[in-house]
């Protein structure tokens, strides 16, 4: 009797069994298992354990930015627990909480965080761009004018008229300023229009006047003091402003925040950052 040898060669089996591979049917995996199997690479592995695989999350985690104390109460409200913790950073005007912080027992994710990152108002950095600028008259009876809401002392009225008056003193010539014993800066100036050539006149504004400013988007008003600043040169008046202490202002605002938000807790609020 003879017999027929039927020789393949390895790279045929191969493809005898990738074929029948990919023509199995495919098999129905169950979430929440780890499966590991052998392919002609190597072994491969297949994790059904994330949450994605999941009709919920396994456990709360990320990071909520909110613009006011009033929004991180509610938030804080809905989801600390006795652990939580809450930290303020006065440098970066930032107040945070980890929700799902370390207890005195058992560690814990903290990747739950809510996170207050207050922002300037128009009206503010308005105001703060303009500190210790110099403008020409018209420039600075403008910006008066945009920002009569915030003017408290003197009244909104009264500084309208003053910088109406020095929009209407354009063709005059500057030559002195006179700091008078109520207070008031008075300007001395002749005129130069071919009608009223030589004529003399004054004008007579405050030294200091009050604004009322809100620093952060949702928080409380505050008084500042302005004091007028002027220069008279080659290119007649320029007047401007200098804000007394701004910044100690915004430090006040932030610790006002942090004190509404602490009133309204059982946690105490730490100073300085989380890890």
């Amino acid at each position: 009797m003879t017999y027929t040898e039927l020789a393949s060669s390895s790279g045929e089996a191969q493809t005898i069994v990738d074929t029948a591979l990919r023509s199995a049917k495919p098999a129905e995996l169950t979430p929440g298992k780890v499966y590991a199997f052998h392919t002609p690479k190597g072994v491969e592995q297949i994790d059904l354990t994330g949450d994605r695989y999941k009709d919920q999350p396994t456990r709360k985690r990320g990071t909520t930015t909110v613009r006011d104390a009033g929004s991180f109460l509610a938030y804080w409200d809905k989801h600390h627990d006795n652990a939580s913790e809450v930290y303020a950073d006065s440098d970066r005007l930032t107040v945070t909480a980890v929700l799902n912080a370390h207890s005195a027992d058992e560690a814990a994710w903290g990747d739950h965080r809510l996170h207050l990152a207050l922002r300037e108002t128009t009206a503010w950095k308005q105001w703060l761009h303009s500190d210790g600028q110099l403008l020409d008259q018209e420039a600075f009876a403008e910006f008066l004018e945009d920002h009569l809401p915030e003017l408290l002392e003197p009244s909104a009225a009264d500084m309208l008229e003053i910088a109406q008056s020095f929009q209407a003193a354009q063709k005059v010539d500057f030559q002195s300023a006179t700091r008078l014993t109520s207070g008031q800066r008075q300007f001395q100036y002749v005129e130069t229009q071919t009608t009223k050539a030589g004529q003399k006149g004054q004008l007579t504004v405050p030294e200091t006047f009050v604004i009322g400013l809100v620093p952060f988007e949702g928080s409380e008003g505050y008084r500042l003091t302005a004091r007028l600043r002027y220069r008279i040169g080659q290119n007649g008046l320029r007047l401007g402003y200098k804000l007394e202490r701004p910044d100690e202002i915004r430090r006040t605002a932030f610790a006002d925040v942090v004190k509404a938000i602490g009133e309204q807790i059982d946690t105490a609020v730490m100073n300085g950052t989380p890890a």
